[in-house]
């Protein structure tokens, strides 16, 4: 008898584990976007840190983002199911707040006030002098790589929830977590390996001054160190390009009257619908973003 009830409670849990990894399949298909515009993002948080400090900053990120999730997956449990409405109501929240991290990082870029001159030549102060420690420097940036992380990883869990939502909660809660696992050892793994490449160049030129197969990594080495400042700049506008399109997604997809824009603009060319919409999504990011990025700009000066 006893033998049969251990039988009978592996073969419930090795049905909830396949369900758990089918079920996690089609959730981080569904979430694939959001995850290429996480990766693009997180890579741009990490431009201008000294590169003996580069992995410490994603790991910082890293376990940012894990404790974000830890938060997120029972707070978005609790909430689809007791206060369903509301994730609409933060999910709006948290596209407003891409979109004016977006215009933010376009308004530093193309018009650099004061204190952005400061913080900039203190960074470059800071950098010329070995003896400099620059853990203060990088907080904000950790901060605010985490800030962003939890905004996406917001809209990932949602998803996800969404894709499970008529499975049981220990369903729903397996396939949370493993996505949250996967995802956060994916991106910030891809992250590392990305800011890394010129590392990786330089060895393999020094390598082949000396070693076997000295043509080979020579051209692997140049190619590397050629690449990786190209593919950082890249991801960069990547980055921010992302905020909006995700962002703008969020809010016509959440908001009645901004999804009538999409239509709208399918309409227009309604041969080609994905572009239209994501034109469509990337414009009301932009308009949202920059609305709010003046209306903090005037509240600052007020303030100040």
């Amino acid at each position: 008898m006893a033998a049969a009830n251990l039988l009978a409670l592996l073969d419930d849990i090795a049905t909830l584990m396949d369900d758990i990894a089918t079920m996690s399949k089609v959730a981080a298909q569904k979430t694939a976007g959001v995850l290429g515009d996480d990766l693009a993002v997180n890579a741009d948080q990490v431009q201008g840190v000294k590169a003996d400090r580069e992995l410490p900053v994603v790991w910082a990120v890293a376990k940012g983002s894990l404790l974000n999730k830890a938060i997120l997956v029972p707070a978005a449990l609790a909430i689809s199911a007791f206060v369903p409405s509301l994730i609409t109501v933060l999910l709006v929240l948290g596209g407003l707040y891409l979109c004016f991290e977006g215009a933010e990082k376009l308004l530093h870029k193309y018009l650099p006030h004061e204190d952005e001159i400061e913080a900039r030549e203190a960074r470059i102060e800071a950098l010329s002098q070995g003896d400099v420690d620059m853990v203060a420097f990088e907080k904000d940036k950790i901060k605010g790589a985490i800030r962003t992380d939890f905004i996406l990883s917001a809209e990932i869990i949602v998803i996800a929830l969404g894709t499970v939502s008529d499975a049981t909660l220990t369903t729903q809660i397996g396939v949370l977590v493993a996505l949250s696992f996967a995802i956060t050892l994916g991106v910030y793994g891809l992250v590392a390996a990305l800011v890394k490449m010129d590392d990786v160049g330089l060895y393999m030129l020094r390598k082949s001054l000396t070693g076997t197969m000295n043509g080979f990594q020579r051209i692997v080495g140049r190619s590397l160190l050629v690449a990786a400042p190209a593919l950082m700049k890249t991801l960069a506008v990547v980055g921010t390009v992302a905020m909006f399109l995700v962002g703008g997604g969020i809010l016509t997809h959440s908001i009645g009257f901004l999804h009538h824009v999409t239509a709208w603009s399918i309409s227009i060319v309604p041969s080609l619908p994905l572009v239209m919409s994501v034109l469509a999504d990337g414009v009301v990011g932009i308009v949202a973003g920059a609305i709010i990025a003046v209306l903090v700009s005037f509240a600052s000066k007020l303030k100040g």
